[in-house]
C-alpha cells in the first residue's frame, strides 16, 4: 500500500445515525463545520437546481450519444406491447432524443419532468422499451457514487513536473477553467463525434483534447470502428494476454480516431442479476474484474491513449442510478467493490470516473472519502477525476477531489453550445469571490496537464494509421476464446456439438439475430462496426456447397417495408431531412386490416426520427442508439393517424425505412420456424436480449416470446442447439429438451464467424463463466430483498455483505442454473499431483493438468480458497483466489504453477480500518469451476 502523503490525519471510523435506528460505518474525517455549522458539503441545492430525488434531474441527455433516464411514458421498444395502464404522453411529441455525446434533448426548448416508471409485478419499477431508445438515447451516460463525509483541507502546491507546473503559473483563470469542464466541439466549428473536446491553449502550445465512450469500442457518433466484444466475453476468456490485446485496439484506433481518451474500462462488480449495464463490465468476482481491467489499460494506454477507470464507484444498478445511496459496509466495500479501481490505478490508468449514484450518504462526485482519503492517500493516484455525465453536484465538488465536470445539457445538434453546469462560469466566480480557491483550481489542471505530458501529449504525439485488419483479428479471438459452452448433450455416443456430418449439413437456422447479428449492447457502448456478418450466412459457408441450410426468422423484429397502400398519403423510404433538417416531414394515415399486435419498425441512419401513431407513446429511433428500432402496438382494424418528425446531423442526411410485422405474420413465422426444425436433422436457434445503459431488465427471461419459440423448436426437433447472444445471466425454461447451448454474449463484428467456428469445431470453446446464472427469478442474491435492489425509499442495502454472486449460492447452499466459473469443452481434462506452499508474495498452487482427449483445448485451472478459522470477520465459504489459462495437445501436460497474491489471504479489518494477514491453515481448492473441484488440499499456517 503506498504510503500516506505527510501531514493527512489517518482516516478514523465513524458512525452516521441511520433512520431506522442503525449504524452505518463510513470511513472518514468529521466534517469541517461553517460559520452556519452546516458541514460543508451538506449545503441544500440551490433554488434554480432541482434537487436530487426531482424528476427533473433524472432526465439525461440522449443526443450526441448520451441517453436519458428511463422514459416514463410506457413508450417500449424492441418488444413488448405497450399497456393501457402506461400513461400517455398527451401529445407531448417533445421528449429527450439522443443526440450524441453530450447533449440532452428538449424539442420544444424546455426542461421535461419524468413520470414515475409503472412497476412489475415484483415491485420494481419496469423499464419500458421505448424508454429503451429513450433510456438508451437516453444512455450515453455513463456512472455512479460513493461514501460519506464532506471535509475541505488546505490545498496542496501545484502537482507534476516542473514543466507543468510552469504552464499552470502562465496560464489565466479562463484557460484553467478550460480543463476543468468538457465542451461539446471547437468554438465556431464542428460538434465532437466523441463525448467530449477540450480546446488547449494554443498560445501556450496546449494542444486540444478530445474524448470517446468505449468500452467495446471507439464510439463516435456517425463513424464507424471495430465493435469489440461485449467485456463479459473478454472476462470470460480468463486470458489477460488477450485483454491487453483488446485494450490495444481500443488504444490504437482511438488514437487513429483523434481522441486522446477513452471512458474504459468499467470495472465495477457485477452485483444484480438484472443488472442493464452487466455486459459493459467483467464479473461478479473482485479478482477477475481487476486483473482483466489491469490488463486492458495497459493495452490502451500502450497506444498512447490515456483510459477512464469507471464508474468509481457502487454503480451496480441502473434504476434510480442519478439518486439512488448505496449503503456499503466497509468491509464490501473494500473486499469486493474497489479492488477492480485500486488495480487499475496501481496500473497507471489516466483518469477515474466518479459515478451517479451516492455512497453511504454523499453522492460520489463530492466525496472527500472517496475521491481523496482512499483514491489519493491510500492509493496514491496521480491521474484526474472527471464526473459521470451531469453527475457533478456543486462547484465545491472541486474541493472534494472532482477534478473535471463532464456534460451539458443541450438541445438539438444545431442549438447554440451552453456552458456547463458547475465548473464553468459558476466556478468562476466562486474563485473570484473565494468561495473556491484557485489553488484547487490549479491542482486539477496540473493533474489533466502532468497526464498529458506523460503521455507525450504535450509534444503534439503523432497519430497512427487505423488498422481495420488487426481490430478484426483480435475481435475475432475474443469472440471465440470468450464464448461458453454451457449444455452439450451426448446421444448414442454422439456430441450435439460440434456439428460434423449430417448434423452439420441439413441444418434449420431460426431466429431474428441469425440474419441480422446481435453485435453490442446499446448505450454509450454501442459501436457501429465497419461491417458484420450475418451469423446464416456465416453457417452457409462454413457447411459448404453441398449443405441444405434454410433460415426462419421465427421472431421478426423488423419485417417487411410497410406497404404503400396502407399509408395515405404514401411514405416513400429513403432519404427525409437534409443535413441539419429538423421538422415534421409526414403527416398521414395508416390502415390496418385486423384487430391485434402490430410490430412497427423503424430504420434510421444520420441522427433522429419520432414516429407516434394515434397519439400513443412515441417511438425514438437513432442511429446513435441502434441501428434499427422496433415496437409492438396494439392497434384496431381500421386507420389510424401517424406522425413522423426528427432532425438530421448538420453534415448527414436522414434516412428513415418503416417496416411491420402483421399479427398474421407473426403467427405464420412461428409455424414456418417450427416446420423447419421438424424436417432438419439440427436445429440452430439464435436468441438474444437487449442489454442497455438506462435501465435494468425487468425479468431474467428471454424478450418478446423467445423462450416459448425454443420450446417449440426443441419439441419439433430435440437436436436443437440454441445460440445465445445476452449480454448477462439469463433463464432456460426449455434447457433439458435441447441438445446444446452456447453463449456468445454481445459478440461483436466478428461474431458470426466465431459462432460457425464454435459450432463446426474449427474452435474449441474455452471461455468461462464470469457470472453465476441463476435457476429462477426468485433465488438469486437479490431475489426477495427489496432493500438490496432496487433499494428502498432511495436506498439500496448491501445487506448481503462480502456474498456477491457465488459466494452468496455458496453460503445459502443454493444451486445454481450455471455455477460460477462454468465451461465445457470438445475435450477433457485431468487434474492430479496438488502442492500447496507459503511464498514471500503469498502462496504458490501447483497442479499437473492433462489433455485427456482427441481435441487440443484451452483450459481454464481456477484455484478456491476456503476461510481462515481464526477471522471471526465474514468470510466467504470458499473464494477465487488465482487462476491461470493452458493450452494442451491431446496427451499432453503440463505442470502449472498458479500464484496466489498475498492480499487474496488477507481480510479488511474495519476495528483497524485496514488490510490484515488471515492466519491459520486454508483449504485450497483446484478445478474447472466453482461447483467442479478436482483437487483439495490445506496450505499450512
Amino acid at each position: 500500500m503506498p504510503s500516506r502523503r505527510p501531514g493527512r490525519p489517518t482516516p478514523r471510523l465513524r458512525t452516521r445515525p441511520r433512520p431506522e435506528g442503525r449504524r452505518l460505518f463510513t470511513l472518514g474525517r468529521p466534517g469541517r463545520l461553517r460559520p452556519d455549522e452546516r458541514r460543508v458539503g451538506d449545503a441544500p441545492a440551490p433554488a434554480d437546481r432541482p434537487s436530487a430525488h426531482g424528476s427533473t434531474s433524472r432526465l439525461l441527455a440522449l443526443a450526441l450519444g448520451r441517453t436519458a433516464p428511463l422514459g416514463a411514458e410506457g413508450l417500449r421498444v424492441d418488444g413488448a406491447s405497450a399497456s393501457a395502464d402506461r400513461p400517455s404522453v398527451h401529445g407531448r411529441t417533445s421528449r429527450l432524443l439522443a443526440l450524441g455525446p453530450i447533449a440532452r434533448l428538449r424539442a420544444d426548448g424546455r426542461r421535461l419532468l419524468a413520470r414515475p416508471a409503472p412497476l412489475g409485478p415484483n415491485g420494481r419499477q419496469r423499464p419500458v422499451r421505448t424508454s429503451r431508445l429513450l433510456a438508451v438515447l437516453a444512455v450515453l451516460l455513463c456512472h455512479a457514487g460513493l461514501l460519506s463525509v464532506t471535509t475541505t483541507s488546505a490545498a496542496p502546491a501545484v502537482e507534476g513536473i516542473q514543466r507543468v507546473r510552469d504552464l499552470v503559473a502562465r496560464m489565466t483563470l479562463d484557460e484553467k477553467l478550460s480543463f476543468v469542464h468538457w465542451t461539446a466541439g471547437a468554438e465556431g466549428g464542428p460538434l465532437a463525434r466523441g463525448v467530449g473536446y477540450l480546446p488547449g491553449v494554443p498560445r501556450l502550445g496546449i494542444p486540444s483534447l478530445q474524448a470517446s465512450d468505449g468500452p467495446a469500442g471507439v464510439r463516435l457518433n456517425g463513424t464507424r470502428a471495430t465493435a469489440l466484444p461485449t467485456p463479459t466475453a473478454l472476462a470470460a476468456t480468463f486470458d489477460d494476454s488477450l485483454a491487453q490485446a483488446y485494450g490495444k485496439v481500443l488504444g490504437h484506433e482511438g488514437r487513429a480516431l483523434g481522441q486522446d481518451v477513452v471512458l474504459a474500462p468499467m470495472a465495477n462488480n457485477i452485483r444484480v442479476p438484472h443488472g442493464g449495464r452487466n455486459f459493459e463490465t467483467f464479473s461478479e468476482d473482485p479478482l477477475v474484474t481487476s486483473r482483466t481491467a489491469a490488463a486492458e489499460i495497459k493495452g490502451i494506454q500502450g497506444q498512447g491513449l490515456m483510459a477512464t477507470v469507471k464508474h468509481f464507484a457502487g454503480n451496480n444498478q441502473e434504476t434510480d442510478r442519478f439518486t439512488v445511496d448505496a449503503a456499503i459496509d466497509e468491509q464490501t466495500l473494500q473486499e469486493i467493490e474497489l479492488p477492480a479501481f485500486r488495480s487499475a490505478v496501481e496500473t497507471g490508468a489516466a483518469a477515474v470516473m466518479c459515478a451517479y449514484n451516492g455512497v453511504n450518504g454523499t453522492h460520489s462526485c463530492g466525496n472527500d472519502v472517496l475521491l481523496r482519503q482512499i483514491l489519493r492517500d491510500q492509493w496514491g493516484f496521480k491521474g484526474w477525476v472527471m464526473s459521470d455525465w451531469l453527475a457533478t453536484h456543486a462547484t465545491a465538488d472541486l474541493t472534494q477531489g472532482l477534478d473535471q465536470e463532464l456534460g451539458l445539457e443541450m438541445g438539438k445538434p444545431t442549438d447554440p453550445v451552453p456552458d456547463t453546469k458547475y465548473f464553468g462560469a459558476a466556478l468562476k466566480s466562486a474563485v473570484q469571490n473565494g468561495t473556491v480557491p484557485e489553488a484547487d483550481l490549479d491542482r486539477a489542471v496540473a493533474r489533466i496537464l502532468g497526464r498529458m505530458e506523460s503521455f507525450g501529449l504535450l509534444d503534439a504525439a503523432p497519430r497512427p494509421a487505423r488498422d481495420a485488419e488487426a481490430g478484426r483479428t483480435t475481435a475475432r479471438q475474443v469472440a471465440e476464446n470468450g464464448a461458453v459452452l454451457l449444455r452439450n448433450s451426448t446421444t448414442d455416443g454422439r456430441n450435439a456439438l460440434p456439428l460434423t456430418g449430417k448434423h452439420g449439413t441439413d441444418v434449420a437456422v431460426i431466429g431474428d439475430s441469425a440474419l441480422r447479428p446481435k453485435v453490442s449492447g446499446l448505450g454509450s457502448a454501442h459501436v457501429v462496426p465497419d461491417t458484420a456478418q450475418a451469423p446464416v450466412d456465416a453457417l452457409r459457408e462454413r457447411a459448404g456447397s453441398g449443405a441444405h441450410l434454410t433460415y426462419e426468422p421465427g421472431i421478426d423484429r423488423l419485417g417487411t417495408p410497410l406497404p404503400a397502400e396502407n399509408l395515405s398519403p404514401a411514405f416513400t423510404n429513403g432519404r427525409q431531412l437534409e443535413p441539419g433538417g429538423d421538422r415534421p416531414f409526414y403527416d398521414g394515415t395508416l390502415t390496418v386490416p385486423a384487430d391485434g399486435d402490430y410490430r412497427i419498425g423503424v430504420r434510421v441512419d444520420g441522427g433522429l426520427a419520432i414516429l407516434q401513431i394515434d397519439g400513443q407513446s412515441p417511438v425514438y429511433a437513432a442511429d446513435s442508439f441502434s441501428e434499427t428500432t422496433s415496437v409492438v402496438l396494439r392497434l384496431t382494424k381500421g386507420t389510424h393517424k401517424v406522425n413522423l418528425s426528427g432532425w438530421a446531423w448538420p453534415d448527414r442526411p436522414l434516412t428513415v425505412d418503416l417496416s411491420w410485422v402483421t399479427p398474421e405474420q407473426a403467427e405464420q413465422n412461428i409455424r414456418r420456424a417450427v416446420a423447419a426444425a421438424a424436417a432438419a436433422e439440427t436445429a440452430v436457434v439464435f436468441a438474444q436480449d437487449e442489454g442497455s445503459e438506462g435501465y435494468d431488465r425487468p425479468s431474467l427471461s428471454l424478450p418478446d416470446g423467445q423462450d416459448a419459440l425454443i420450446a417449440a423448436v426443441a419439441e419439433a426437433n430435440p437436436n436443437t442447439v440454441v445460440v445465445l447472444n445476452t449480454g448477462s445471466s439469463v433463464l432456460m425454461p426449455w434447457l433439458a429438451d435441447t441438445a446444446a447451448v452456447l453463449e456468445m454474449w454481445y459478440p461483436g463484428q466478428e461474431g458470426a464467424r466465431a459462432t460457425a467456428a464454435l459450432l463446426y469445431g474449427d474452435t474449441n470453446p474455452s471461455g468461462k463463466l464470469t457470472q453465476t446464472f441463476p435457476a429462477a427469478e426468485t433465488v438469486h442474491p437479490m431475489a426477495g430483498h427489496p432493500e438490496r435492489f432496487p433499494g428502498v425509499d432511495g436506498k439500496q442495502e448491501y445487506s448481503e455483505g462480502i456474498h456477491v454472486g457465488y459466494r452468496w449460492y455458496e453460503k445459502e447452499g443454493v444451486s445454481p442454473l450455471f455455477p460460477f466459473g462454468h465451461g465445457l469443452s470438445y475435450t477433457s481434462f485431468a487434474y492430479r499431483d496438488l502442492a500447496l506452499r507459503r511464498t514471500a508474495t503469498g502462496a504458490a498452487v501447483s497442479v499437473t493438468v492433462r489433455n485427456t482427449g482427441d481435441r487440443t483445448g484451452k483450459e481454464v485451472v481456477q484455484v478456491y480458497l476456503g476461510p481462515s478459522p481464526l477471522v471471526t470477520a465474514p468470510q466467504a465459504v470458499k473464494k477465487l483466489a488465482g487462476y491461470t489459462k493452458v493450452t494442451l495437445a491431446p496427451g499432453q501436460e503440463k505442470r502449472l504453477t498458479v500464484p496466489v497474491d498475498a492480499r487474496q489471504l488477507q481480510y479488511w479489518d474495519t476495528g483497524k480500518h485496514a488490510w490484515q494477514d488471515a492466519p491459520g491453515a486454508r483449504t485450497v481448492h483446484v478445478g474447472a469451476s466453482s461447483s467442479d473441484l478436482r483437487l483439495t488440499g490445506t496450505l499450512a499456517p
